[in-house]
């Protein structure tokens, strides 16, 4: 077996087909027909199915494709971490970011790594469920995450970047909007822009409201913090939200609540990182997060 099987196997099972697998890996179809039936050869299994719509991975190519993917990466950091003494740093590098968190400070990050590194390739995504989170990190697919929480210290290290403060979104019109900061209590009768339920940012929202006596009653659920922050300023719902995700633009509906709000930002990187990873955590460490304030200050 070899990576380029690999390669081709993945192609194929995101493209779903060999002909759409070809164009994206610029070479013929009947190379990577070839690679693929000698893979299944060597293999001695089927790793996909035949069907009206295409190419479907079977279950145990659903297996097989899981390592492949963890193989191929590897491969490409190793590229990477070998040609980092002479600046030309290459490869791809993976990060992810729990909803909401970074979302400020993460693109000035790239932007600052992209200048060092200008042939490294970076794929970033917005990952609202911790549990397929968790799954990519456990995969080994992940190079980097910022989490709202410890990671686990035995797939990945943690680095404590900061905090992340929250706030919360009303509409122009709101009574409230007339006070510095809001009292958590005074929400009370406020119906609530809420996000996936599967969320680590939605269950962060309920453990707030409920610990603050407050019934968490969602008047809408939506899958990013710049919808939920632009259906508040509508008058929809209020809505609490990390300080740095609010978009330009709608600053003056944001007010800090009572108590404070915040949640710790920790960078996860995997043990032994190469220098893309450790060069991006350095320029989030020097990125502007929140500091709370101790109540004696």
């Amino acid at each position: 077996m070899s990576l380029r099987q690999f390669e081709y196997a993945l192609a194929v099972a995101e493209a779903g087909s060999v002909t759409a697998a070809a164009e994206v890996l610029h070479v013929a179809q009947p190379s990577v027909s070839q690679q693929i039936r000698g893979l299944e050869r060597e293999l001695g299994v089927q790793l996909f199915s035949r069907t009206p719509t295409g190419l479907v991975p079977t279950v145990v190519g659903r297996a097989f494709l899981r390592d492949a993917e963890v193989a191929v990466r590897a491969a490409r950091r190793a590229r990477a971490t070998a040609r980092a003494g002479a600046d030309e740093l290459v490869g791809e590098l993976l990060v992810a970011a729990q909803m909401g968190l970074g979302t400020r400070q993460l693109p000035g990050a790239l932007a600052a790594l992209r200048r060092r590194y200008p042939k490294l390739a970076v794929t970033v995504f917005e990952e609202p469920n911790p549990a397929e989170l968790e799954q990519l990190a456990r995969r080994g697919v992940l190079d980097l995450a910022l989490l709202g929480s410890a990671c686990d210290e035995g797939l990945y290290e943690g680095h404590h970047l900061g905090d992340e403060e929250f706030v919360v979104v009303l509409g122009a019109k709101h009574r409230l909007l007339k006070k510095d900061r809001i009292a958590l209590r005074e929400l009370e009768e406020e119906q609530w822009i809420r996000f996936d339920p599967a969320s680590a940012l939605d269950g962060f929202l309920t453990e707030v409201l409920r610990d603050n006596g407050l019934k968490p009653t969602a008047v809408a659920r939506v899958s990013q913090t710049s919808t939920a922050v632009r259906w508040a300023a509508h008058g929809l719902g209020a809505t609490l939200v990390p300080a740095s995700a609010v978009p330009e633009g709608h600053e003056h509906l944001v007010r800090p609540v009572f108590p404070v709000v915040s949640q710790p930002v920790v960078a996860a990187v995997r043990p032994g990182a190469g220098p893309a990873e450790m060069a991006l955590l350095e320029f989030l460490r020097h990125e502007t997060w929140y500091q709370p304030v101790s109540p004696a200050a």
